[in-house]
């Protein structure tokens, strides 16, 4: 008889405002496997998944567990119901002991009161039913990041759970820590737990999962059992576009720059946990160095790695030839050396504020609050760099969240600029904008270069890349392999590169 799965969704269709994020989406886990949902930003996966685990309402479709319709109003009633899920940021208490964090709100109770001996026995059998020998007294806080995962997930699994989301679970996780909540997956599978698995690492996808279900435009491409689907197969499902086995080129090597000015940026050896492992840099002068890579190649991990968002785990970092180390975005701007996030909402722009002080809140924040800019010189300053850029509307008193995307790209890349940096590190600058305005920042990116700024240029658009960069660094699972000039690929040809596995080199 087969196995009926525990979990389906039917025919699932979602509006945001207007567009459609999901369309007649069909999906489903059975008991005992791992499934990924893959697919590139802006294919429906975080939709798919909200829409599972009671986060978000179907517009149209059903989901059914165990056979039954179900409709949820939060993820508390999904969890209840059996859908438990683990998120990329561990939403647990530090302060609080691991036996706390377990039982938190479903804590056993004697004589009107917590009963504490109990709540660690309880704690205790959970974790070492998943192998897992800490001291269920001990403080949160005090285990490393990978400990913490694996006691979200002994707290995800403390009720009856059938279906478990694990929403990119390694990506702040090193090679052991990976290893090591694999075995946990592993023994969640054989108890019968259907473990949807959301990374953007394909060789875990490949060593982990049983099944895969590809999203491309909100629409299902297929699902594919993983010992049936190459690897460049599928990275060809989720762009939409075949690679010809012409562009597969011979792995070259790493062109270092040994003509003209000294490089004013080198970094040797960067290690950032799994991120970014052991990457090679060199930046010259008025260079712009394209970085190309699939999702989960270690793009973001690099940009931040190079700008002191992230402490290295190893590596050296050179600035005009000397020897460097910041621990801190702080020290990295001292040092000229500034960063433009991929997420410019959260990490960037700050809406509630006017034009005018969110292009001059860098050069404050570096003055000082015992130096404080007198407002006519932040008028002077704000208004040169809108002009410069060509910010519109040119009115500085308008909240920053009133303009559109691309000119709030313009309004960071101004509060930037006015600290007159040696490196400008840009990550996805013209992801979300209007062709128009994506066009205005790649010309401005150049103008910079032409002017002496060297430029960091990370784009999941492979012809961006090529058209802006004047070299581009090839990532692959957190490693440059690959360092070109751009004049000598073709989008076809860095596609190839990108997309080719690791295990035909």
């Amino acid at each position: 008889m087969p196995v009926e799965p525990v979990v389906e969704i039917l025919d699932a269709t979602v509006y945001f405002q207007g567009s459609t994020a999901l369309e007649s989406v069909d999906f489903r886990m059975f008991p005992g496997e791992v499934h990924s949902l893959m697919g590139e930003n802006g294919a429906g996966k975080s939709t798919l998944i909200r829409a599972l685990t009671g986060a978000l309402r179907l517009d149209a479709g059903v989901v059914r567990l165990r056979g039954d319709i179900v409709q949820f109003s939060s993820p508390a009633q999904a969890q209840r119901a059996g859908i438990s899920t683990v998120y990329q940021e561990i939403d647990l208490l530090p302060n609080l002991s691991v036996a706390e964090n377990i039982l938190l709100g479903r804590e056993p109770r004697r004589f009107g009161g917590i009963d504490f001996p109990r709540m660690r026995r309880e704690a205790k059998a959970l974790l070492e039913g998943l192998g897992v020998g800490i001291d269920p007294a001990s403080l949160l806080g005090s285990h490393p990041l990978a400990i913490q995962q694996l006691v979200a997930i002994a707290r995800a699994i403390s009720s009856d759970v059938e279906v478990l989301v694990l929403d990119e679970p390694t990506s702040s996780l090193d090679l052991d820590e990976v290893a090591e909540l694999f075995r946990v997956i592993r023994k969640l599978k054989k108890r019968g737990v259907a473990i949807l698995f959301v990374s953007h690492f394909l060789d875990q996808v490949y060593e982990i999962c049983d099944r895969i279900t590809v999203l491309r435009e909100g629409r299902v491409v297929g699902e594919y059992l993983t010992t049936e689907l190459l690897r460049i197969e599928l990275v060809e499902k989720m762009l939409g576009r075949a690679i010809p086995d012409q562009f597969v080129l011979p792995r070259a090597e790493t062109v270092r720059e040994d003509e003209g000015e000294p490089a004013v940026f080198t970094a040797r050896g960067v290690t950032v946990g799994a991120g970014i492992v052991d990457a090679d840099v060199d930046i010259a002068e008025g260079e712009v160095l394209g970085v190309a890579g699939l999702l989960g190649s270690g793009r973001t991990e690099l940009a931040r790695a190079l700008t002191g968002v992230d402490r290295l785990d190893a590596g050296i970092l050179h600035v005009a030839g000397a020897a460097r180390g910041w621990r801190s975005p702080r020290e990295a701007v001292r040092l000229g050396i500034v960063y433009s996030s991929e997420n410019r909402r959260a990490e960037g722009i700050i809406g509630e504020l006017s034009v005018q002080d969110n292009i001059t809140l860098a050069v404050q924040a570096q003055r000082g609050v015992l130096r404080r800019m007198r407002r006519s010189r932040q008028r002077e300053l704000a208004g040169s760099w809108a002009e410069a850029l060509g910010i519109r509307p040119a009115d500085l008193d308008l909240p920053a969240a009133a303009l559109s995307g691309g000119n709030q790209q313009k309004v960071l890349l101004a509060r930037l600029l006015a600290l007159s940096p040696r490196l400008l590190v840009l990550d996805e600058p013209t992801r979300g904008i209007d062709i128009g305005a994506k066009v205005e920042i790649q010309k401005l990116v150049a103008e910079l270069a032409d002017n002496g700024l060297s430029v960091v240029f990370i784009s999941a658009e492979l012809d961006e890349v090529l058209r802006v960069g004047h070299r581009v660094a090839i990532l692959r699972a957190g490693r440059v392999v690959e360092n070109m000039p751009a004049d000598e690929l073709t989008v076809d040809s860095l596609l190839a590169l990108v997309a080719r596995p690791e295990d035909v080199e």
